[in-house]
């Protein structure tokens, strides 16, 4: 019987469905004990991860059976995808399957935002009553810029619509066409930074996406917009951005995701009460509903590969 290592959080019944068919040695937490997968990752044909398993190149050396890799998620700089190749390892990321899951949190945070409720908060707890001395503005109209337009781009674009925002776009490697077919403008990366009120960011971390929105991106930002990432930490500037909204530079951030997970408390010894902006511990893309999504699909992949 083919071995299955699970060494992340999955959905239960997705696991069990692997387990009627596969030997499968499953271990939420395993990610924290390397050196553990590295003794028993020779006897698996397939590891199933998320994004805190390093699957590197010394993983992959000891993985003597190994054929197949499932992502429950679609960040792959976790993993080596080269070094995978050159040793016929397949990676099956689980793609699209957390994308509407995403595309909320990006609205929900535009929404809570844009409308200072974080602030109007923490206002009235302190029994404050700040109705018109902190102001609140609506999306309606207002221009929401993406960075990248994959599956996430492409879902965030159209809730966008839906509330009567304005969409452009910054993504090199889309065609022309795509803006008549997605109602959108395709503009270079400056002018996205003059223009948005709201930036939200989904492009893959690389040595060329790295530091993308900077110290010098800031300054280039007209309208002070908002800042919202759920693709990876070290895409933005972490003490650009806090210099840039204590600044008065931008008007607010969301961060889903940090140059060090679990978050440092470096940088977040420095958010006070009073700021607009919203820290969430990397779950814009983890919900109930697409936990089960992207474990049924990684289990469809899996399975459909180890039968053949």
């Amino acid at each position: 019987m083919k071995k299955i290592l699970i060494t992340e959080f999955m959905d239960a019944n997705s696991v069990n469905d692997l387990k009627n068919e596969f030997n499968v040695y499953y271990d939420s937490g395993l990610y924290r004990n390397f050196n553990k997968i590295l003794e028993i990752v020779d006897q698996y044909e397939a590891l199933i991860v998320r994004n805190k398993t390093f699957v590197n190149k010394d993983l992959i050396l000891k993985a003597a059976r190994l054929k197949i890799i499932g992502r429950l998620g679609v960040g792959l700089d976790n993993i080596d995808t080269k070094f995978c190749e050159k040793n016929n390892i397949i990676v099956q990321p689980a793609i699209g399957m957390n994308a509407t899951s995403v595309a909320e949190y990006v609205i929900a945070c535009s929404l809570s935002l844009i409308k200072n409720l974080t602030q109007l908060n923490q206002a009235t707890l302190q029994g404050e009553w700040p109705r018109t001395t902190i102001k609140s503005r609506e999306l309606k109209g207002k221009v929401i810029g993406l960075l990248g337009f994959g599956t996430i781009g492409k879902e965030v674009n159209l809730l966008a619509q839906a509330l009567g925002m304005h969409v452009v776009v910054y993504d090199p490697f889309i065609d022309k066409s795509n803006e008549r077919e997605f109602n959108i403008s395709l503009i270079d990366k400056e002018e996205l930074f003059n223009k948005s009120d709201i930036i939200s960011i989904h492009v893959p971390l690389s040595s060329k996406t790295k530091n993308l929105i900077n110290r010098q991106s800031f300054l280039k930002m007209k309208k002070k917009p908002l800042i919202i990432n759920t693709s990876r930490g070290s895409i933005v500037d972490e003490e650009g951005l806090l210099q840039a909204y204590k600044n008065n530079l931008i008007s607010g951030f969301a961060l889903d995701v940090y140059k060090e997970e679990p978050v440092q408390k470096a940088f977040y010894s420095q958010i006070e009460n009073r700021m607009n902006c919203i820290l969430t511990p990397h779950i814009a893309g983890v919900t109930n509903e697409s936990n089960k999504k992207v474990s049924n699909y990684i289990v469809e992949k899996i399975s459909y590969f180890l039968r053949k």
